[in-house]
């Protein structure tokens, strides 16, 4: 599976990322699966939760609970969550691997290195991960 990731979006998620820090953001990527690739469509920023903000991510579950409520009524999917990691790096940290949940991939942005990267979680398996427009 590859992940496209739309640049106003990427754009977004980088936006969110910094506001946060040096907190850990979270959020959900809905978009549309076409084949073997999922193509955001709509970034949906929840709140950071975790009693340890600096170190790791929860998002709220009644704001994520509304995101996918919203991409359902829009006719989307889930393709993605997302978190950052402020100081880097750009791959799953051993809280990120057990706590995952959904069978999509996890985008990591690193603000240390400014690199995004993603990944199916717990395996652990690298996304291929393409900044660019959607074909719809």
């Amino acid at each position: 599976m590859a992940l496209i990731l739309p640049p106003v979006l990427a754009a977004a998620l980088w936006a969110h990322a910094d506001r946060a820090a040096p907190h850990e953001c979270v959020g959900a990527i809905g978009g549309d699966v076409r084949g073997n690739v999922a193509e955001a469509v709509a970034l949906y920023p929840l709140a950071n939760i975790s009693p340890d903000p600096q170190r790791t991510y929860l998002a709220d579950p009644g704001h994520l609970l509304r995101a996918l409520r919203a991409m359902q009524a829009g006719g989307l999917t889930l393709v993605a969550l997302y978190h950052s990691h402020p100081q880097g790096p750009a791959r799953p940290s051993g809280t990120d691997t057990r706590l995952a949940a959904y069978s999509v991939p996890y985008v990591i942005a690193d603000l240390s290195t400014r690199t995004l990267a993603a990944f199916l979680l717990p395996q652990g398996i690298p996304v291929p991960l393409r900044i660019e427009n959607c074909r719809a």
